[in-house]
């Protein structure tokens, strides 16, 4: 599995790296699944962690790690809702979360940045360059993707926000086709947040199986 971490061509003067290239496409065609409520995001999305996990590795990057293994193990858990939770086309319903779940989930995420940034601050072991962005970046992972494993449309704008520094963080770390393929990110998040927003005002279909933290 070397040849993962060895170069795929360069662009711009950057070294592109197989594992950062081959785990980004994953991602972007979880995250164009997610757009399609399919429930094939998931095991795509656990995927492209796991590949990444092998590119962040030799970088000096613990956030970026932190965050792929936030995004397996949520993947798994996530698979397993969604599977619970399709509706008779075989999609995931989505929704708006309610005021107090939105508290909860923005007092969460703002807690564990500034408690894992205070980790990286004062552990140096853990090698952090940049603690309050990395803390940042694997918090706010950690909330978009429990945002949508239980279908909220939240999901989109948490994703927003952790690209927000994660685009020029992968820049200035040298992983190229991150940055670029974070951009692109954008675009298919815009996408999705309209798909998902559409859709929650669109009429139900009858399910047997309510997904988890929906109504009926």
């Amino acid at each position: 599995m070397n040849w993962l971490n060895g170069d795929a061509f360069t662009v711009l003067g950057q070294h592109v790296k197989w594992s950062d290239m081959v785990g980004n496409l994953f991602g972007m065609a979880a995250l164009a699944l997610g757009w399609r409520r399919s429930v094939w995001s998931w095991p795509v999305q656990l995927l492209s962690g796991l590949v990444l996990i092998t590119a962040y590795l030799s970088g000096d990057v613990p956030g970026m790690v932190g965050k792929q293994l936030i995004v397996v193990a949520t993947a798994a858990w996530g698979w397993n809702q969604w599977r619970r939770g399709r509706q008779g086309d075989g999609q995931f319903a989505v929704r708006f979360a309610t005021w107090p779940e939105r508290a909860a989930l923005a007092a969460g995420t703002a807690a564990g940045t500034a408690l894992l940034a205070w980790a990286f601050l004062t552990i140096p072991a853990l090698g952090s360059w940049s603690p309050w962005a990395d803390a940042y970046i694997f918090v706010g992972t950690l909330a978009a993707m429990v945002a949508q494993a239980r279908g909220w449309v939240e999901f989109w704008f948490a994703w927003i926000a952790v690209d927000v520094v994660g685009v020029p963080l992968a820049f200035n770390t040298g992983y190229t086709f991150s940055g670029l393929t974070y951009s692109v990110y954008f675009v298919l998040v815009l996408l999705g947040l309209r798909s998902w927003w559409l859709n929650t005002r669109a009429p139900r279909l009858t399910s047997t199986t309510v997904p988890q933290g929906a109504t009926a």
